[in-house]
């Protein structure tokens, strides 16, 4: 008997894949404030799903094209000089759920699979589930690995890398395609809706405790692999919802960070104060 053949060491190990590509990728989500995008990208996800769970194909593949659609469109508009990227997003969010909903209540016989997509359900992850979101997330990590330095400058300064001849358009369209990849392949663990806590969360709690960029990636990683972990724990424990449940850890400790953080949070303020130059 395989160990990966216990339903328990596949949803554990899914976890650890999940929060170790979610905890990298979100550190340049949070650093280009580019939440709002990725929770657009969440919801406008979903209409290819759909469409892949009715024409009967792979609803990775259907989800995938309907991301690399979504990714260009918004790319597109977001450069208008009369529109701006939050237009853009906010289009995108509305059309793409709206598109979802109307195909999901126009098929039958798919909403309980739809249902689990959208929410997720990481104890009924399949060996082909594991293989995708290792795979995926190896190639994830090694892009971002690979351009973590040219990625890095167009967080911090877009104008100065367009100006140093860098092919800016290309480098934004890739992270985005980055981004679609891991809400994909973090769908069937905690669900399309939820999957922006878990590439947000951790590395907003990261961003918290220190302003190395190094340290930040390994904290976002340690932090969406431990929610994930925790997560799983409690609701096999108390038969409650996993997603959610990954979901409601990763909020919590992110509150914990925002009171108890020396560097950034509430309680360091009095000592921010007192180190600051008096005139």
């Amino acid at each position: 008997m395989s160990w990966l053949d216990s339903y328990t060491h596949r949803a554990l190990l899914e976890a650890a894949l999940v929060g170790a590509v979610c905890g990298a990728i979100g550190v340049h989500v949070v650093l280009r404030r580019m939440g709002f995008f990725t929770m657009a990208m969440t919801h406008a996800t979903f209409p290819g799903v759909v469409l892949a769970a009715v024409a009967g194909i792979d609803i990775y593949l259907g989800g995938a094209a309907m991301g690399v659609l979504i990714c260009l469109c918004v790319l597109a508009i977001s450069r208008r000089h009369d529109q701006g990227a939050t237009t853009a997003t906010g289009i995108v969010l509305a059309a793409g759920f709206a598109l979802g909903v109307a195909l999901l209540s126009a098929s039958n016989g798919f909403s309980r699979d739809l249902e689990s997509f959208m929410t997720g359900s990481i104890v009924t992850v399949t060996g082909h589930d594991l293989a995708v979101t290792a795979g995926v997330g190896a190639l994830v990590l090694l892009v971002l690995a690979a351009l973590h330095k040219e990625l890095m400058y167009g967080a911090f300064d877009p104008d100065g890398q367009r100006a140093a001849g860098y092919p800016v358009t290309a480098l934004d369209l890739l992270l985005l395609v980055l981004i679609e990849a891991v809400i994909i392949v973090t769908a069937p663990a905690i669900g399309v809706m939820l999957a922006m806590a878990l590439i947000v969360g951790p590395a907003a709690t990261a961003r918290l405790w220190t302003d190395r960029i190094g340290l930040t990636v390994l904290l976002s990683v340690a932090l969406g692999t431990g929610s994930c972990a925790l997560g799983l724990a409690l609701s096999t424990r108390w038969d409650l919802a996993t997603g959610g449940t990954i979901t409601l850890v990763v909020a919590v400790v992110f509150l914990i960070s925002l009171v108890l953080s020396p560097h950034s949070g509430l309680l360091g303020l009095p000592l921010r104060r007192r180190a600051m130059p008096t005139g």
